[in-house]
C-alpha cells in the first residue's frame, strides 16, 4: 500500500483534557471514538461540506460498524492529532479511516469506521449523492 501524502490527510487537533483520563493514567477508551466523531464533522467541513448543509440537502450518516487498534496510550495534557483520510467508497456507505498521532508523528491508536447515507426524511438507506462524493475525495487508507 503506498501512504497518502500528506496533502491527502485532514488532521483535527485535540487536546487531552483531564476528564478523559482513566485511572491508570492514560485516555479512557471511550473518548477515542468521541474523537473520531469530532474529527469526521471537521473532515466534511474542511472539505466544504458542514455538517448542517449536508443535513439541510436532506442525508445524514450513521455509523454501522467501528473497529479501533490501541498501541500505546496519550495522556492528560497531550496535544495530539486526529487524522482523518477516506479508505473505501461504496453504493450507499464509505469508510473513512482514523489514527490517532503524537506531535512526533507516531501513531498511538488506528480507527476504521464505516458509515452509510442516510435521508433525513425517512432514514432509510440511499445511494452516496454527488456533493457527500466530492467531500470525500479518492480513497487513501491511513492503515
Amino acid at each position: 500500500m503506498v501512504a497518502p501524502t500528506d496533502a491527502a490527510v485532514f488532521t483535527f487537533p485535540v487536546t487531552v483534557r483531564y476528564m478523559e483520563v482513566d485511572v491508570q493514567g492514560v485516555v479512557f477508551n471511550g473518548w477515542y471514538f468521541t474523537y473520531f466523531d469530532e474529527a469526521m464533522a471537521a473532515f466534511f467541513r474542511h472539505r466544504g461540506l458542514p455538517y448542517p448543509d449536508m443535513m439541510a440537502a436532506g442525508y445524514d450518516v450513521q455509523l454501522v460498524r467501528s473497529e479501533i487498534d490501541y498501541k500505546s496510550g496519550v495522556r492528560f495534557g497531550e496535544p495530539i492529532a486526529v487524522a482523518v483520510s477516506p479508505s473505501r467508497l461504496g453504493r450507499t456507505s464509505f469508510t473513512l479511516d482514523f489514527q490517532i498521532r503524537r506531535e512526533s508523528g507516531e501513531s498511538t491508536t488506528n480507527g476504521r469506521i464505516v458509515y452509510v447515507v442516510v435521508s433525513t426524511e425517512d432514514y432509510a438507506k440511499r445511494e452516496i449523492p454527488p456533493l457527500i462524493l466530492d467531500a470525500l475525495g479518492e480513497p487513501h487508507p491511513l492503515h
